[in-house]
This record gives structure tokens, sequence and C-alpha cells, in this order.
């Protein structure tokens, strides 16, 4: 989506731009006019010199002593993200999940609008939710065309992705985003972006215990044992060891059935 005459972005880039966006669109809420690149870089959380970079790519220097214009800045990202359209979005599969995204109140603010809705079950189909009417999945095709939806969003069970990835493409989608917990394949020319949760706190997970390690102070973890199966390719020695010394467990001696129906004094 880049302006005639102007390098590709990297894909990197890209993933950066919306946070840049963000951090911009706290300043200007803060009254913030003009902003240096360290500013702006604190803000989003990234290093200077690679948004700098980063905005190069917009043709956007900034002006040395004075830093970059926030609200021009936000245009010009805006426009290189395609925000300045109006992007019809649908969402497949209406649970909890489904629910929260439909009502989230966020997305017309980025030019984004949720225009579909739709389930499978039955039982949901002509219900309302955030003002639109559930459609049922067999609708799916004909309200795309319709609406002239290109891109949507998949919040159904992990066993139903795949094949829910598979109607959207046929039926024109390009773009996909999958909260669905699982490994969802395109075809080449659709773009998929994946949000999975619990793989995000796993990692988060990994980081806790790393600051754990290194002495930092953690506040409102419970260490559970947990019985993790041994490595088949690197056995632990020490449990080897440790199974060769321990003694053996004395025979349980068996009570004779005389023993067991004997009535025993009083």
């Amino acid at each position: 989506m880049s302006s005639p005459g102007m390098a590709a972005i990297p894909e990197a880039t890209v993933a950066r731009l919306p946070v840049y966006l963000r951090a911009l669109r706290t300043l200007q809420d803060r009254g913030t006019a003009t902003v240096s690149s360290e500013e702006l870089a604190g803000v989003a959380g990234v290093n200077s010199a690679k948004l700098r970079k980063d905005l190069s790519f917009l043709g956007s220097y900034g002006t040395r002593g004075v830093g970059y214009d926030v609200e021009y800045l936000i245009y010009q990202i805006s426009r290189e993200l395609g925000l300045s359209l109006d992007w019809p979005v649908a969402i497949i599969g209406i649970g909890n999940l489904g629910h929260a995204l439909a009502n989230y109140g966020g997305f017309v603010s980025r030019g984004f609008r949720i225009a579909a809705l739709f389930d499978a079950d039955p039982r949901l189909s002509g219900n309302r939710v955030a003002g639109l009417v559930i459609r049922h999945a067999d609708e799916l095709d004909e309200v795309i065309a319709d609406l002239g939806i290109s891109i949507a969003v998949i919040a159904v069970p992990p066993t139903a992705a795949q094949s829910v990835a598979d109607r959207l493409v046929a039926a024109g989608v390009t773009s996909i985003l999958n909260f669905a917990p699982t490994v969802v394949t395109v075809p080449d020319g659709v773009d998929l972006r994946k949000v999975d949760l619990s793989i995000e706190l796993q990692i988060l997970a990994f980081h806790e215990q790393r600051k754990s390690a290194d002495g930092q102070h953690r506040r409102g973890a419970r260490t559970v044992r947990r019985a993790l199966r041994e490595d088949p390719v690197n056995p632990d020695p020490d449990a080897e060891q440790a199974a060769v010394r321990r003694p053996a467990e004395p025979p349980i001696r068996q009570r004779p059935a005389s023993d067991v129906n004997e009535v025993q004094p009083a």
C-alpha cells in the first residue's frame, strides 16, 4: 500500500506502524503538537534509531531541532495503513469472544466497521448483537459478496477454523484474522494473522520465570509441582542413579483366607 515511487516497506516496519500510531494518538490526547524521535520511541516502547528508520519509509524525517508534527504523522501512518478507507469486516463465530469483538467500539475510529456476523448455531440466527443480525453460516458466501467484505475474523472452535477459513477464501475474503487456537493454512494471495492468547501468556510466563531465576521479585506467582514427562533423548542421570540406590520395597504380606474369615475374640 506504499505510495507510488516509494520503497517497499518491510513487514517488520509495517508491524510497528500501528504501535507508532497508538503512541501518537496518546500524545495527541495529551495536547502534544510536536514530538522528538526519542520521546515518541519512549511512548511506543521501541529504539529511537529503529523508529527513525521506520518513519523514513514514509518519507517523514521530521525537522531537526523540532521533531515530528504529531497530527501530520498520524495522517501519514493512517494513510499508509489504509485507515482513511472504510473497511467492512465479518466476524464468524458469535460466542463470548465474538460478542466481545462485535461490541468493541474502537474499530470504527480506526477505519473498520463490523458489517456482518455469522454463526453455525441455528438458535442464534436472527438474534442481534451490537445492532447487527446474526446470520447463519450458510449465508456467508452471499452476504460477503453483497457487502464487498475482504476482511474477516475467525472466532470459532479450533476444530472448525480450517473449514471456515476455506469458505471465506472461496467467498473472496483476502485477509483473515484468526483467534482460534490452531494452525490455519490459506493459499497465496490471502493474508493471515493469528492471535493466540495462550501462546502470549506462555511467553510472558517464560520471562517471569527468568526474572525469578535472576533474583527479581515475583508477585502473584504460586509454585505448582507438575509432573513432566522424562526427556526421551536425554534421560536424567540423577533419576537413574536414585533408582539404583533405592532399596527394594518389602513384599506385601498376604493374609491367608482363614485369617480373613476368622472371628476375632471380643
